[in-house]
């Protein structure tokens, strides 16, 4: 199997990390994969995609919380749009995981979600997934 599935994710906030653990174990469910590999691409520039934990929600909002301290959105950018420091996080971040299936399942730690991280919202936004059997 190799063809390209879209999903969309709606943001709701100009900063935001949306868990798309579920949606993703879908995607691996329907493609009937037993053993293989699941390839998540972000294909905007101020958007990206994570694994990180997903069992105390005060993570992620530290995450992004020490971003925008980082990289303020009032920070002094050239660029004209206004949106610079959202380029800089999806950067930083990555718009692109590789995550092992086994047994049907993704590989993820204990403790670990797939989160996809809106900087520039809210928008309407596409997430492509590639699943790739053994």
């Amino acid at each position: 199997m190799s063809e390209l599935i879209y999903l969309d994710v709606k943001t709701d906030r100009r900063n935001q990390f949306i868990d798309i653990t579920s949606e993703i174990l879908k995607v691996i469910s329907d493609s009937g994969i037993d053993d293989g590999m699941v390839e998540l691409f972000v294909p905007h520039t101020t958007a990206a995609i994570t694994i990180n934990e997903n069992a105390d929600p005060s993570v992620k909002s530290d995450i992004l919380s020490y971003l925008e301290k980082l990289i303020p959105h009032n920070g002094q950018f050239s660029h004209a749009e206004g949106n610079s420091d959202a380029h800089i996080k999806s950067s930083i971040v990555g718009t692109r995981l590789s995550i092992f299936v086994s047994g049907g399942e993704p590989v993820l730690g204990t403790w670990q979600g797939i989160y996809f991280c809106e900087f520039d919202g809210p928008r309407n936004r596409k997430l492509i997934v590639k699943i790739k059997s053994d």
